[in-house]
């Protein structure tokens, strides 16, 4: 088993108040466990600051994280005994290792987790001034939260007392439940006067009146308070399970409030539940300010376990930077897992679970571009030897990272996958979409991406400098037009345009994008030999990849060192008149010309056998000025055709069969 950590420093979308002070950033720790098989494991490791018993300086907790890690890599097993005095770290490891074990982000089966059930939740209201808080309130209200939990002891007292009036002149106790949290804000003298004035609310229950290590004073309040008490930061740093049951049996709270991040982990947690529980003792389960990681493995965990009251978990939104996409939405007054989002590390471990498995070949798709896509059976031993090709030219040492952001269905992402495995790269899955980048906290060292991402990200600040942190950029899938390469020509990194197909396992050659020695040639890799057959066709033999003369449709001009450049495609070739017109060509030329969304195709013609066809989303008048502008008249487009978008293939190739069928149907 292999560990990574990572950290990060989480923002908020606002201060975070509490009577303890005020929370602007949140440093956390990722754990990523790897074992043999290529499965991964991500847990977070999340300490508050003057808050959970194990928040030492940074430094110090990364050795210790760093320890712990050692000892789960060596022994496969989490050091939970030598771990009990540091929670957030345990409660990290036990995320990681039942991320690895589940296969995916749904951690736990259960209803929840399968997008059935929502779990309800409390809708919690930050300390800020008066006005703030009002309006925080207003909002959660119109949300539909029928619980809704105040901070309070940070502002005056009186103002506070202002704001819960104002909730029960609207709404009875049966109509919206109220919790407050005080965070130990008052003193043992004050507590008793202020519970009385709570009491006069109908207030389900106060968490932590007093601070924290006053056990008398608490028992005492537990007795006689008007309003039931729930410990919270009580809790923490009580590990010992006998010194737990002390501290129940002497203090008596009502409720326990139960953090896994604050509270021993989920066996810590666990813990508490079932001395409470022998106790007569009510608890429920909330966040300690976690990102989407920590608390998606909080709210699957105690959905796993009975919730008859709202919990705390409404706070996967209080981050600029969270981890996104994620499988967590809110929904009125729910938290709920969507099993969609979390599909790319489900079908990666499906993925894995194939290549793992007896069979010699693994079952691939081709793309689609020339008509429906097709299945193929490819070698594994094939698929290992391209992987290794690509990793030796491009440099990719054990330990890189890789983002996995095209879908698994296809060659282009499999590959992605067995890199990973014969390199050793650290694989970083995420949902096949048109902005990859988004929610990542670093670039990763290595990327295979689509034409239409990359486009995308560049349009988006913050991705496109990411985009640029990519040691090694892949693109492929699609043609990278002048405009695109021209932006890419100024990247810091290697960038590179790939040649490939699902026949050849993926590319067999790239082409330089980036830097001076951008190029616009393909240079095929060692072991690929290269021809052209009576068409001028490329014929592509490398046997160490199961290829032996294979012809493709790509018409090429080659050098003597066996550089190529791509004309266009055989099968696309229009013969108009006894003329053969290149689609690709007219394309790439209305391109460079501001004509961005084209593609060129045919219909029957009894005069001249076919008649070209222009599929454009443009004004069909302003893209005849710029045909007749910039191309020659025999490859002037016969005829224009708006449309709403150009028809692609799953993998945003242009799927000419179908621009085709478009074509003879309209005209």
């Amino acid at each position: 088993m292999r560990t990574r950590i990572a950290e990060q420093v989480l923002e908020f979308a606002f201060p975070a108040g509490t009577s303890r002070g005020v929370y602007t950033t949140h440093r956390v720790w990722r754990v990523e466990v790897q074992d043999d098989t290529g499965r991964v494991g991500i847990g977070e490791c999340a300490p508050l600051p003057d808050l959970s018993c194990d928040a030492l300086p940074p430094r110090e907790y990364r050795a210790k994280l760093e320890d712990a890690c050692a000892e789960l890599a060596r022994t496969g097993e989490i050091p939970a005994g030598s771990l009990r005095e540091y929670p957030s770290i345990l409660m990290g490891l036990e995320t990681a290792v039942q991320h690895l074990r589940a296969g995916g982000w749904r951690l736990w089966d259960t209803p929840f987790s399968r997008g059935e059930e929502g779990i309800r939740i409390n809708g919690l209201i930050w300390m800020g001034d008066f006005p703030t808080m009002l309006e925080r309130l207003e909002r959660k209200l119109q949300a539909g939260f029928k619980c809704i939990k105040v901070k309070i002891g940070a502002i005056d007292w009186q103002r506070e007392v202002d704001l819960l009036r104002r909730i029960r002149e609207r709404y009875s106790p049966q109509q919206v439940e109220l919790r407050v949290d005080a965070n130990g804000a008052f003193s043992p003298q004050d507590a008793p006067a202020r519970l009385e004035q709570l009491a006069a609310f109908g207030i389900h229950s106060i968490e932590q009146p007093i601070r924290a290590g006053q056990w008398s004073d608490m028992a005492r309040l537990c007795r006689e308070s008007p309003v039931p008490v729930a410990l919270d930061e009580e809790l923490i740093g009580v590990n010992d399970p006998a010194r737990k049951a002390e501290l129940l049996d002497a203090v008596r709270p009502r409720y326990i409030i139960l953090k896994p991040t604050l509270h021993g982990g989920f066996r810590g947690a666990e813990e508490w539940m079932r001395l409470a529980d022998a106790r007569g003792i009510g608890h429920w389960v909330t966040s300690a300010l976690e990102s989407n990681i920590g608390l998606n493995a909080i709210a699957q965990w105690c959905a796993a376990r009975r919730h008859d009251m709202p919990q705390g978990l409404g706070t996967g939104q209080i981050y600029t930077n969270n981890v996104a996409p994620f499988p967590l939405s809110i929904r009125g007054e729910q938290l709920w897992f969507d099993p969609a989002a979390a599909a790319p590390c489900t079908e990666l471990n499906a993925f894995l679970d194939d290549w793992n498995g007896p069979a010699e070949c693994i079952t691939v798709h081709t793309s689609g571009s020339t008509g429906e896509p097709k299945p193929m059976q490819a070698r594994k031993e094939f698929m290992e030897a391209s992987a290794r090709m690509t990793c030796r030219f491009l440099g990719l040492r054990e330990g890189d990272s890789a983002l996995l952001c095209l879908p698994l269905r296809f060659i282009a992402g499999k590959m992605m996958v067995v890199r990973s495995l014969v390199a050793g790269l650290r694989l970083i899955p995420c949902e096949p979409c048109g902005h990859p980048l988004r929610g990542l906290q670093e670039p990763p060292d290595f990327a295979a991406m689509v034409p239409l991402q990359v486009f995308n990200s560049l349009q988006v600040p913050q991705e496109a400098e990411m985009l640029r942190g990519i040691k090694n950029l892949i693109i492929g899938g699609g043609p990278v037009d002048d405009d695109l390469a021209a932006q890419l020509k100024k990247f810091p990194n290697a960038v590179w345009s790939t040649y490939g197909m699902t026949e050849t396992l993926s590319h067999i050659a790239l082409r330089r994008l980036s830097g001076p020695s951008a190029d616009a040639c393909y240079t095929p890799f060692d072991g690929v030999q290269l021809a052209l057959n009576e068409h001028g066709c490329l014929v592509v033999t490398a046997p160490h990849i199961g290829c032996h003369n294979l012809a493709t449709h790509d018409i090429v001009e080659m050098d003597s060192r066996g550089r190529f450049r791509i004309l266009g495609r055989s099968d696309n070739t229009i013969n108009s008149g006894g003329i053969k017109i290149q689609p690709e060509q007219v394309e790439e030329t209305l391109r460079r010309n501001g004509l961005a969304d084209v593609l060129l195709t045919s219909v029957p013609d009894p005069k001249f056998g076919e008649s070209t066809v222009l599929l454009t989303t443009a004004d069909p008048t302003e893209a005849e000025r710029i045909c007749h502008s910039c191309l020659p008249p025999y490859s002037i487009p016969r005829r224009i055709l708006r449309v709403p978008a150009l028809p692609l293939t799953p993998t945003a190739k242009p799927n000419r069969p179908a621009a085709h069928r478009l074509a003879q149907s309209n005209i």
